[in-house]
């Protein structure tokens, strides 16, 4: 046992120090970045043409160089397969004389943006992607212009591609303007967005949606739900909902939009059929439908069946009958045996009497 934990133990140590020796060979490594599909070549530090050396990547020989590449490393077409960690080591001493992580990707393409105030009218926020990735670092520079007015800026402190903004008035009729420009190695490129304040308010879905069966009333449903906790101010910019609901059963969804209540009362459920539940919010005046809640199951109220009693007779109770009850094939009595014996002796005693008579004669 103490030989396997040894072993065990000799194990992972090895592979802490090779770790750790791949952290500190990469350290003092200059990165080249490449564009996906393009020929790279890689020169060993700064020895001339003529020198002779020997590259390995990740700590694998490198096959099929050309001795008249010298120094150099030529890659053609890369793709993802060819990232890692290349060393060059001058032939024959060995000597470390460079070293490269080779990165390879593509340079952005135009950002997506996408603007939404679900806090309205406190402001709103921005987001935005890249519609293919590069595969390698990329940042991002985002301004934002109300008319000819700069706004700050603040980025989430969670979503790297997302960003915050104050909104300088409400009811403006100028255009919100929002640029996003991203940036790498191999190249930049910026996408825009322009909007009306307006066109960009879209809450939050309802919140805490339940739906109760109503004792007594088995095509009723109690539904309840509270609105959104991020929209700010629900008595001055009222939210109005709207409700669906369906039987499992079925695929069709049954609607229902309401001012600015938060409970309805589904009274045209089918009896004892199971319900999918979903809410959705928006401004009375302005914006767009929230995303829908998340969907809830509920049942109407089930009349439980009544109980009812069954009484049964037990086999001892079959056996158990009265004197005057008793079949006619029940089994006799002892004195019922002897009446009848003595009875049947008599006749046979005068039937043998008459036949002695009748042969004297």
């Amino acid at each position: 046992m103490a030989n396997i934990v040894t072993s065990a133990c000799c194990v992972v140590l090895a592979a802490v120090v090779v770790v750790y020796a791949q952290r500190r060979s990469q350290q003092g490594a200059r990165i080249q970045y490449e564009k996906i599909g393009s020929d790279v070549t890689m020169q060993c530090g700064t020895l001339g043409s003529e020198a002779s050396v020997t590259w390995k990547v990740n700590g694998t020989d490198v096959e099929n160089r050309r001795e008249d590449d010298g120094p150099r490393l030529p890659l053609k077409q890369v793709d993802l397969s060819v990232n890692g960690l290349y060393s060059c080591f001058q032939n024959p001493t060995g000597d470390l004389k460079d070293q490269i992580i080779l990165r390879v990707g593509n340079p952005p393409k135009e950002p997506i943006v996408t603007c939404r105030s679900n806090t309205y009218p406190k402001g709103f926020y921005c987001s935005w992607h890249l519609p293919h990735p590069t595969y390698i670092p990329t940042d991002f520079e985002v301004s934002v212009r109300h008319g000819l007015q700069d706004l700050q800026v603040q980025k989430d402190p969670i979503h790297k591609n997302r960003c915050h903004v104050k909104l300088p008035e409400i009811f403006s009729n100028n255009k919100y303007r929002v640029n996003v420009t991203a940036t790498n190695t191999l190249g930049n490129a910026s996408g825009f967005l322009a909007f009306d304040e307006i066109s960009i308010v879209k809450p939050d879905p309802p919140e805490k949606v339940v739906a109760n069966p109503i004792p007594g009333n088995p095509r009723k449903l109690e539904v309840t739900w509270n609105s959104p906790s991020t929209w700010p101010d629900v008595e001055t910019f009222p939210l109005k909902y709207f409700l669906r609901y369906r039987p499992l059963i079925l695929d069709t969804w049954q609607h229902m939009e309401l001012s600015d209540s938060t409970s309805y009362t589904i009274t045209d459920a089918y009896a004892g059929k199971e319900y999918i539940i979903q809410v959705a919010a928006k401004d009375t005046e302005i914006g767009t439908w929230s995303d829908w809640s998340v969907a809830i199951h509920a049942t109407p109220w089930i009349e439980e069946p009544k109980q009812i009693i069954i009484t049964t007779t037990t086999e001892a109770d079959e056996n158990e009958t009265t004197p005057s009850q008793a079949s006619p094939s029940a089994k006799p009595q002892v004195g019922d045996t002897l009446g009848g014996s003595s009875a049947a002796l008599t006749l046979s005693a005068n039937l043998f009497i008459t036949c002695i008579i009748v042969l004297i004669i």
